[in-house]
């Protein structure tokens, strides 16, 4: 009976010491756990861009000239050597100061009065012929006679010969300084001349050198241009590239022909696209914050056919991610699992409710997963966003998502 009651009393202080100690338990730590997976990766290099046909053509003026309201509009579709996409006129007389203007106006007087001049000329000209021919028809007939000599008779045809090559030089004369009177004349008009000269008699048509659109014309009013001054701009908008400047410490990782993802770019889906041509050489450019950086230009051919982006135009917006490296089936763990341990990288794996801190060797990191090489396995749980309170061989116990 005794021994009964002492067995009892032992029982029950076995239960209130294990109750006491499990009362003085610390509770397990609430976690988010995820799990190591295998599954693709990629590594990529991210920029903005800008998108550029590849080839476009600029309309420029082959001589000095006054160009006419531009007869296309940006976004219009041109076709080869067919459209009318300027059209030129010559250059309008410039305006004469005083002095000028006086001196052209006393050159047009004294052409006036050289044209009259030489008329005078060929009137006597005229007459002296007019009496050679008479002289030399009378002696003609004197001579048949036997009146007069046969010298006499050479004489006048000489006379009239002569008297014939002075009209014909005094004729000229006339023409000459007609022609000076035309030109000083000219010297004298304004530009309101230009009005008046016929609309077809000199313009030259300049056609559109390839089939694209307009993208862009330096001016739709009528202007003076000098030889080589660009007109309009030229494009084919099916040929699409993009343009984007990455860091030199990016573009060293980058290869010809790489793989590109565009993003952001106004429409549906991702646009693909590859790495066309990588600059040999950089340049320096401030950024935001004030930091001088070292950039790099990449230029991309965009691959996604036309239909796939309509919409899309020259120099739009776009977000590029160039792929560096990739593998289809990689050992990743997300980044919020991974720290930082005595120089290493480093998890909390969970085992048995238990956080167990495991030595990890990463590769290829990205901003959500990097690439685990050794120190886990697919399948582990590891503890996503470790606090302080998670220490090695600490309790844990997963987070309710309720």
């Amino acid at each position: 009976m005794v021994a009964g009651k002492r067995i009892g009393i032992g029982a029950a202080g076995v239960v209130a010491l294990a109750a006491l100690v499990w009362a003085l338990l610390p509770d397990p730590v609430a976690v988010d756990l995820v799990a190591i997976t295998v599954a693709p990766m990629e590594v990529t290099v991210a920029a903005e861009g800008t998108t550029r046909v590849r080839d476009p053509w600029t309309v420029t003026a082959p001589l000095t000239g006054t160009v006419a309201r531009s007869p296309v509009q940006v976004g219009d579709a041109v076709r080869a050597a067919e459209t009318v996409v300027a059209v030129i006129e010559p250059a309008q007389p410039a305006f004469l100061d005083a002095r000028s203007r006086r001196q052209a106006e006393i050159a047009v007087t004294e052409a006036q009065a050289a044209v009259r001049l030489a008329e005078v000329n060929l009137n006597r000209a005229s007459a002296d012929h007019s009496y050679a021919v008479g002289q030399l028809a009378r002696n003609r007939t004197l001579a048949a006679r036997g009146i007069i000599s046969q010298r006499l008779l050479e004489d006048s045809a000489q006379a009239e010969a002569t008297a014939s090559a002075a009209l014909t030089s005094a004729e000229y004369e006339v023409q000459l300084h007609r022609a000076t009177l035309a030109r000083t004349e000219a010297q004298l008009q304004g530009p309101e001349a230009g009005a008046d000269a016929a609309d077809d008699a000199c313009c030259l048509r300049l056609t559109a050198p390839l089939n694209g659109t307009v993208l862009q014309i330096e001016a739709l009013d009528a202007r003076l241009v000098q030889a080589g001054s660009p007109l309009l701009t030229i494009g084919d908008l099916a040929d699409l590239g993009i343009e984007t400047d990455l860091l030199s410490s990016d573009a060293v990782k980058v290869s010809v022909g790489a793989e590109a993802h565009v993003e952001r770019w106004g429409g549906a889906g991702v646009i693909a696209a590859k790495v066309r041509r990588i600059d040999p050489a950089g340049f320096t450019r401030v950024s935001a914050l004030g930091i001088e950086e070292q950039r790099v230009k990449v230029l991309l051919d965009i691959l996604t056919p036309p239909e796939a982006r309509a919409g899309l135009g020259d120099r739009f917006r776009v977000f590029v991610r160039i792929v560096v490296w990739s593998d289809d089936a990689v050992l990743q763990v997300p980044q919020s699992a991974l720290f930082r341990d005595q120089g290493g990288w480093a998890v909390f794996r969970a085992v048995a409710g238990k956080a167990v801190l495991t030595k990890v060797e990463i590769g290829q990191q990205r901003d959500d997963v990097a690439q685990v090489i050794a120190g886990l396995e697919a399948g582990a749980q590891v503890v996503a966003y470790p606090g302080s309170g998670v220490v090695d061989g600490a309790s844990i116990a997963e987070r309710s998502t309720d």
